[in-house]
Parts: C-alpha cells; sequence; structure tokens
C-alpha cells in the first residue's frame, strides 16, 4: 500500500459521502471499462521512448467524467487537481494530473477514430 499524501489523508476519516462520491461508485459499476478500454487500445500510443503515457483506463475515466460533469479540457484538470473523489475515481498513479492538452489529445483520438460510435454498437 502506498503512503498517503497530505490531501488523501484529510478524508481518511470522512463520514458522509457526497452525491459527486455516490454517482461515481454508481459508473464504476455501471460502466463496461475492459470493453472501452479494448475499442480504444489499437489506437493508443504505447510506452516506449519519451515519457510515458497515462494509463488508458485513466484517460477513459477522465473522459467520461468530462461528459458527466459538462467540462472543458482546462476545468477538468483544475477539478483533477481539487476533487480527491474524481482523481481516486480516475486512477492517477502517484498523483500525477495530466494537463489540459493531454486531455484534448485524447478526446481528439477518440473523436478521429469514431470510438464513441464504436462504444454505442458494442453495448
Amino acid at each position: 500500500m502506498s503512503q498517503l499524501s497530505f490531501s488523501e489523508a484529510e478524508y481518511v476519516g470522512k463520514r458522509k459521502k457526497t452525491r459527486r462520491e455516490k454517482f461515481l461508485a454508481k459508473m464504476e459499476r455501471a460502466v463496461p471499462w475492459k470493453l472501452f478500454a479494448d475499442l480504444v487500445d489499437p489506437h493508443y500510443p504505447k510506452p516506449g521512448i519519451g515519457r510515458p503515457p497515462y494509463p488508458l483506463e485513466t484517460m477513459l475515466r477522465i473522459y467520461f467524467m468530462q461528459l458527466w460533469f459538462s467540462l472543458s479540457d482546462p476545468a477538468m484538470e483544475e477539478t483533477l487537481y481539487d476533487s480527491f473523489s474524481m482523481r481516486q475515481f480516475a486512477k492517477l498513479p502517484g498523483g500525477r494530473v495530466p494537463d489540459e492538452t493531454t486531455i484534448l489529445n485524447f478526446r481528439h483520438l477518440l473523436e478521429q477514430h469514431n470510438i464513441a460510435d464504436q462504444a454505442l454498437e458494442a453495448v
């Protein structure tokens, strides 16, 4: 188990779940993450030379949160810094948050390859 950051430690003793946390918990169970990841994987960059890409599932989760909460790319980046529940839902590795350009590029990748249409057909 990794060591908690100060912001994560703040939530350890928290009792009441927020509406956002309840909604994200429902979406955790309802969304077929593996199915979507399998659709995107052939088009997603693989680790190699340079900075490794964020995990595919992390970027998918961020994309869905953008849709659910109507957030722009800059607003999504800010919200990930601000909201522990959204960082936790996105499964961000080591607290690193993708910048707005990374979020934009992922969204464009999905649009370019018509992943949304394929996902609707698959579900």
